[in-house]
């Protein structure tokens, strides 16, 4: 379906966000258009949507029932009952992706996904084509929403498109190089089991894509994918990296058949997680034909992304270590893994409503031996807590705090005058915080206010 088709149509957008007003806006606008929320949208987000016929609460889907196309925001699971019942409707259900995949899908595009590291990835692929000489756009997850980019004025020749697990789902047509990072257990509550959120994340891959770029040493996304990938009338071309005969990670270096392509410590990016980001990109870069002469030069000045191991404050011999993109344990483990030998006190906690195992983490705490404290946040960093305990005993000091301000209190009174405050929360920010953008800003002020 594209957008071109939709002139006319009844038209109904489910949710109030950025990709549905990016939607509106590339239909032009049209009035009579229903905008379905499941709380009242506000009035900045009204205006986004000039004319539209705003519904909310558990009724809104019958609003919706009555259009003859409904866009999907992708904060918006397949998986709701009311999501259901307007397809059952005999309503067509169609995506922003979708509808911009319609238009472009047979352009040149490098989509990413995985659980942690798509949006470095996607900028480290787009800084590589950049220096490659390549016209390069990079949109979706991050940066642009793909509907505001649906008719550029200059097309580019390269397209690299992130995308999360709410965008993969349904997706019906995949990228020519499809990149997979990662998987770790995530958003249960929008995908509603494991294997729902590992098949929709795998989904990128099911519709063609001429090169399948996969982290080789993800033991959980080889074994979903399966054997297979020399191309051909078999299938799709298969690379992997982080293993040996691709881009892999050796000694702080992202290596090729022996010899070092990017040394890891030249460049802003810690641990070894960015160091395996480097590797997916350079394997995507190649695959789409844009990999420049000198790709340590182009990575050189590549700075973190925010909120992602991002030293925002410094007071003294104290760090503030921003990583509130953790949502997992996996993740928290990389960020202790990327700041050893160092004293840290660590801030772990967020929203239980994925049932996180902190045991690895725990793991984690024992294994770095600079952890000075862990102090937990609202609302499972009790559970956090207890794990830690259980496995660390009273060598490594726990504490609760009500919220981040005196959360960062007590790790500046943990650290005394050297150290990292890290904020890697291992959960997600729902409830407290709008998402962790607004969590990382928190903790940012929190810092600074000493």
């Amino acid at each position: 379906m594209r957008v071109s088709e939709l002139d006319g149509a009844r038209i109904g957008l489910w949710g109030a966000g950025r990709e549905a007003a990016a939607t509106f806006r590339a239909l032009g606008g049209p009035p009579g258009v229903v905008v379905a929320t499941d709380a009242p949208a506000d009035a900045a987000a009204r205006e986004g949507f000039p004319g539209a016929r705003f519904v909310c609460g558990p009724d809104a889907w019958q609003a919706l029932a009555g259009c003859e196309v409904v866009v999907r925001s992708p904060g918006v699971s397949r998986y709701r009952e009311d999501v259901a019942a307007v397809r059952d409707a005999g309503v067509s259900l169609t995506t922003a992706t979708n509808l911009w995949f319609a238009e472009h899908g047979d352009e040149a595009i490098v989509g990413v996904t995985g659980t942690k590291g798509k949006s470095t990835t996607a900028s480290l692929v787009h800084r590589l084509a950049v220096a490659a000489g390549v016209r390069a756009e990079l949109a979706g997850n991050i940066g642009r929403p793909l509907l505001d980019v649906l008719s550029p004025a200059d097309p580019p020749d390269l397209w690299i498109v992130e995308l999360s697990s709410y965008q993969t789902a349904d997706l019906v047509r995949s990228p020519r190089v499809a990149v997979v990072i990662n998987l770790y257990r995530e958003h249960l509550d929008w995908h509603g089991t494991d294997d729902a959120y590992f098949a929709d994340k795998l989904n990128l891959l099911a519709h063609g894509p001429c090169v399948e770029v996969l982290n080789g040493r993800d033991a959980r996304l080889m074994g979903l994918v399966g054997a297979g990938g020399e191309g051909g009338a078999a299938g799709p071309r298969r690379v992997r990296f982080g293993v040996p005969g691709g881009f892999d990670v050796v000694d702080g270096a992202v290596v090729r058949d022996g010899a070092a392509v990017v040394e890891m410590g030249a460049t802003a990016l810690l641990g070894a997680h960015n160091a395996l980001n480097v590797a997916a990109a350079l394997a995507a870069a190649e695959a789409a034909g844009v990999l420049p002469d000198d790709p340590q030069a182009a990575i050189a000045g590549f700075e973190p992304l925010a909120h992602r191991l991002q030293t925002v404050a410094r007071d003294g011999g104290v760090a503030f270590v921003d990583d509130s993109i953790s949502t997992t344990p996996e993740s928290a483990v990389a960020a202790l893994q990327a700041l050893p030998d160092q004293p840290i006190a660590l801030l772990v906690g967020g929203d239980d409503r994925r049932r996180q195992d902190f045991g690895p983490l725990a793991e984690a705490v024992a294994a770095h031996g600079h952890v000075h404290g862990v102090i937990g946040l609202p609302d499972n960093g009790r559970r956090a807590l207890d794990a830690i305990v259980a496995r660390c005993g009273t060598e490594v000091p726990t504490r609760m705090a009500a919220d981040l301000d005196e959360a960062v209190a007590l790790a500046r009174e943990i650290l005394g005058d050297t150290g990292t405050v890290l904020l890697s929360p291992a959960a997600p920010s729902y409830g407290r915080f709008k998402d962790f953008i607004e969590r990382g800003e928190a903790f940012k002020t929190a810092a600074l206010r000493g």
